[in-house]
């Protein structure tokens, strides 16, 4: 009897642990196959700040040597799912290829939110997502002596971090009245800001972005709704993110009314063959930004796969 195909859409911190999971009990249990649209599997996200510390890629990648080696295990780089046909249970990518599948897991993560503020699209503007970015990041330090992170919450203040490393006069300009808005309370905000002050760095609160234009002293003119501006040679977005959910919304699977792909306590979507894991997947109304409820789910689905159907997703503790 020929093995169950399983495709895993996505190669993040999430999707790899799924593939641990499922590979470390039962190693011969599917053929599985892995989508990664990035030129390299799975890597730590959430140490990314240290690239600019000195630490390479190949320092944050996740995958144990010879993980790939497994033949019932074919990895796909620089190669992503741009539809689902549902029922003849196919993921056509951006190659042209049209791969099959009994069980489908995706794990697509999230994407950064750029407010549409116009001028964003300018040289020099970037995200802080993937080591891609990074790169970016760094060689556009290279040639910049001041630089501008638009969003105060934790990845913000990360990314102002990097910028300082760099070297750069660093600001972080953020539209709530005070720093991560969204997990401490005005007193908090105080020391915080204090202590982000203190490591040189200049913030700007309750300031809202309404154009980037061509500065005199610096690359841009950062304008503002007070009247007030800013310059700078470098823009880095960090202003939240958004669910990587278009490939399950354009096949018809069930969404969240603001986004997200709907699963129930196995992490299983509207459709019983797909299932879907980490910052994509809408739990009882909340997404999941974090690492750790991803892991919890990427478990779940690996002993579902496997037949123990007695582990539930139940929530996570989202305080940071």
């Amino acid at each position: 009897m020929s093995k169950q195909k399983l495709l895993v859409v996505g190669n993040g911190m999430v999707g790899q642990r799924l593939l641990e999971s499922l590979v470390g009990a039962a190693p011969e249990s599917y053929d599985i196959t892995v989508l990664c649209e990035e030129p390299r599997p799975a890597y730590d996200r959430v140490q990314l700040s240290a690239f600019f510390s000195g630490k390479t890629a190949e320092d944050l990648s996740l995958v144990p040597t010879g993980f790939f080696d497994n033949p019932n295990i074919k990895l796909h780089l620089n190669d992503k799912a741009v539809s689902i046909d549902r029922a003849a249970k196919q993921v056509r990518t951006s190659s042209g290829q049209d791969l099959g599948y009994d069980k489908l897991v995706l794990a697509t993560g999230s994407y950064p939110f750029v407010p549409p503020v116009p001028g964003k699209d300018r040289e020099n503007c970037f995200v802080y997502r993937t080591i891609e970015d990074l790169e970016a990041i760094k060689a556009g330090g290279a040639k910049s002596k001041v630089g501008v992170v638009i969003g105060g919450g934790l990845l913000g203040l990360e990314a102002a971090k990097a910028l300082k490393d760099l070297g750069l006069v660093t600001h972080v300009v953020e539209f709530a009245p005070r720093l991560m808005a969204v997990q401490v309370d005005d007193g908090g905000g105080r020391v915080l800001r204090a202590k982000i002050d203190a490591l040189g760095v200049k913030v700007h609160t309750g300031k809202n972005t309404v154009d980037i234009t061509d500065g005199t002293t610096c690359k841009h003119k950062m304008k503002f709704a007070d009247g007030t501006e800013l310059e700078t040679d470098l823009i880095l977005f960090s202003a939240g993110i958004r669910p990587r959910d278009e490939l399950a919304k354009q096949s018809g699977i069930t969404m969240g009314e603001r986004g997200g792909i709907v699963i129930d306590n196995y992490c299983q979507t509207s459709d019983p063959d797909i299932y879907a894991i980490g910052e994509c997947a809408l739990w009882s109304g909340k997404l999941f930004g974090l690492v750790a409820p991803g892991y919890q789910m990427a478990q779940i689905v690996a002993d579902r796969l496997l037949g123990k159907l007695d582990t539930l997703f139940a929530g996570a503790d989202m305080s940071t």
